[in-house]
């Protein structure tokens, strides 16, 4: 009986093994809403980071995280660093910002696991003043522990709704509502 146990697990570990050997390292997470808003009204909420947690979903699952700003108020050298017990520690800094079109920022994360990744925001244009605002998030898990990781802890289920309730929160900052006389 404890033959079968044991050969049971090994083969769950060799099973383990084997698929995070044969997982592409690569990982992408992606979100778009059109928001009813011009992009140079969208834009400044993205380009600087104290008006970006205003709306980011991970400030709000963490308000009590310490948050630190460097470098200028805006634009590329822009850079936060975060310290929460829920969401870790980690930095962002904007790495290129063409105003209105796309914001491109270097994430490294330190705790509770270390990885890197970019952040691409890239706003659209699309009919009747609306924008199609874009959040990407891609990297590679490069080690053979975050493969494994990976296993259990799947970016697209962890982020991909946090990015879309950010992103609906942000087109609800920029949109006011119409009256009519």
């Amino acid at each position: 009986m404890l033959k079968k146990i044991f050969i049971g697990l090994a083969l769950l570990i060799l099973g383990i093994v084997v698929t995070a050997l044969l997982k592409s390292p690569d990982f992408r997470v992606e979100r778009s809403l059109v928001i009813d808003a011009p992009a140079e009204k969208i834009f400044p909420y993205f380009n600087n980071h104290k008006k970006f947690n205003e709306w980011n979903p991970w400030a709000k699952m963490d308000p009590e995280a310490e948050n630190t700003y460097t470098g200028p108020e805006f634009g590329v050298g822009a850079a936060a660093s975060w310290d929460g017990k829920k969401v870790g520690k980690g930095t962002a800094k904007i790495t290129e910002s063409q105003p209105n079109e796309r914001i491109v920022e270097r994430m490294e994360w330190l705790e509770p696991m270390q990885g890197v990744s970019t952040v691409e925001f890239i706003f659209t244009p699309e009919s009747d003043g609306k924008t199609k605002v874009t959040w990407a998030m891609y990297g590679k898990n490069e080690s053979f522990m975050s493969k494994v990781m990976s296993l259990v802890m799947d970016c697209e289920s962890m982020c991909g709704p946090e990015f879309e309730k950010g992103l609906a929160d942000v087109a609800k900052l920029v949109t006011t509502p119409t009256t009519r006389n």
